[in-house]
């Protein structure tokens, strides 16, 4: 332990070096759009847009700016492409201030806004487009809406002062276009939606002037084991659906991703909150254990490959910006700096290279071409594209399984194992394509989990992920 420790603190002492990073890819191909296939999101020139995200609920509240840099310097290095973050943060986020002694407002009864304060969200969101990162902006988390648990207040008590909160945000960002709205923040709403639907309308008059939610992307960012397609099945604002997974390893993701793909009207879906990395599982340390980059990757591939358009990644520590003088909530295992270098939030990134390696927006779920799927942790999900030009098997224990390889194009298939803790792939060999083909993954048990991947041969694809192939 004291040896992995080291590791990850030179790691994250590594990523605080100053670095060159891209330019801004919102100026370079737009804002963000859901492609009109209705299962993906796209920049605005058609360019795929993957996204990965990370949890960073407490960044504007308890970062000061150089913090801010070193933590989406490393995330962009990284490849992520979103940074979900909570302009009225969930811990005291009213009364207690950013680091720069700031609150969000300037009067008792939250109404008028501190210039201050959110002259350091504006700093967050253009040093985000600076990076290359779109910001998953949370108006407010969900205890100022409907408290129910944690440190509130309640203060959107009535349409009227959301939407008037909703215009005054909006308004404030109309012109960046490196922002996803995300409403709602891990509250059971109880009979307050018509609140969250106001909100929703003051953003887009702040933004357009009107009713208008055509020139922006937002969605709902529900409570645990929920999802927005539940709660606002069929809202004009509501441009993709959003899931949480409530922080539980006995979670059949595949199964929730496929319900909310399957619903109409037809509509993206991504889980924006998995089970966090170093987090109690199902909040019980002491009889569960805490989760692992195991539990990382399963939530990622058996929800993308189940039909997400991205996934998000969370840190248990870096959602809240630990360190040991702040109180702690549910026991983070080390400070927001040392998980900077987790090795999960390097494989979400492996993974993200593997799903940009292979023709983006015409990709489907298809568990028919496995033959035995199994469940629970030793489960086999599939995806593939829609005319058959590659496949991709994911088994989260590295069983073996066989694989249907009708569902795929051409006469002659290449098959890769892509490892996907290193991010390399591994060629098996080309076969002709004829019936049923098994195959074993070169290591199995818990926490060998690998991909398969197949490509049609006249598709000249690269090796998948980085397109770099390594001997066996």
């Amino acid at each position: 332990m004291i040896k992995t420790n080291l590791i990850i603190a030179l790691i994250a002492a590594f990523q605080c070096v100053e670095v060159n990073m891209v330019v801004a890819q919102t100026s370079k191909h737009g804002k963000i759009e859901v492609h009109p296939n209705k299962r993906f999101l796209q920049y605005a020139d058609g360019t795929p847009f993957f996204y990965l995200g990370d949890t960073a609920w407490e960044l504007f509240h308890r970062l000061d700016r150089s913090e801010i840099r070193m933590y989406m310097q490393d995330r962009a290095m990284k490849g992520f492409t979103v940074i979900q973050a909570v302009c009225l943060a969930e811990l005291d986020g009213l009364r207690a201030p950013n680091a720069y002694g700031e609150l969000p407002f300037k009067d008792d009864k939250f109404t008028v806004p501190n210039e201050k304060y959110f002259e350091h969200v504006d700093f967050a969101i253009d040093l985000a487009d600076s990076l290359g990162l779109v910001i998953g902006l949370l108006p407010t988390w969900g205890d100022k809406i409907a408290q129910e648990w944690g440190v509130g207040p309640v203060i959107f008590t009535d349409e009227y002062s959301a939407e008037t909160y909703g215009r005054y945000i909006g308004s404030r960002y109309k012109d960046r276009k490196n922002i996803i709205w995300i409403l709602g923040g891990d509250r059971w709403l109880g009979g307050k939606e018509h609140i969250v639907r106001a909100m929703a309308k003051g953003v887009a008059i702040g933004i357009t002037g009107k009713e208008d939610y055509t020139k922006f992307l937002m969605t709902y960012h529900p409570w645990g084991k929920g999802s927005s397609a539940e709660l606002f099945p069929d809202e004009v604002w509501m441009h993709f659906n959003m899931q949480q997974n409530g922080h539980a390893y006995d979670y059949n993701v595949w199964e929730v991703v496929t319900r909310d793909y399957n619903k109409l009207p037809i509509k993206p879906i991504i889980d924006g909150e998995p089970l966090y990395d170093e987090h109690p599982i199902d909040f019980d340390r002491e009889k569960n254990g805490t989760s692992n980059d195991l539990h990382v990757r399963r939530g990622f591939y058996h929800a993308v490959f189940s039909g997400a358009f991205g996934h998000t990644y969370g840190c248990h520590a870096i959602w809240q910006f630990w360190n040991s003088d702040r109180e702690p909530v549910n026991g983070p295992i080390r400070s927001w700096r040392e998980s900077l270098g987790l090795i999960g939030s390097y494989q979400v990134g492996y993974g993200k290279e593997l799903m940009e390696s292979r023709p983006f927006f015409n990709r489907i779920p298809d568990q028919g071409i496995v033959i035995d799927a199994y469940d629970n942790h030793n489960r086999i999900t599939a995806t593939r594209d829609n005319d058959g030009s590659y496949a991709m098997v994911y088994s989260e224990s590295g069983k073996p399984f066989e694989v249907d390889l009708l569902k795929l194009s051409g006469k002659t298939i290449t098959a890769w194992w892509y490892d996907v803790r290193s991010g390399r792939a591994y060629k098996i060999g080309d076969f002709p394509k004829t019936g049923t083909q098994g195959f074993h993954p070169p290591t199995n048990g818990i926490g060998n989990d690998w991909v398969l991947v197949l490509d049609d041969v006249e598709a000249k694809f690269p090796p998948p992920g980085t397109g770099k192939q390594f001997d066996n």
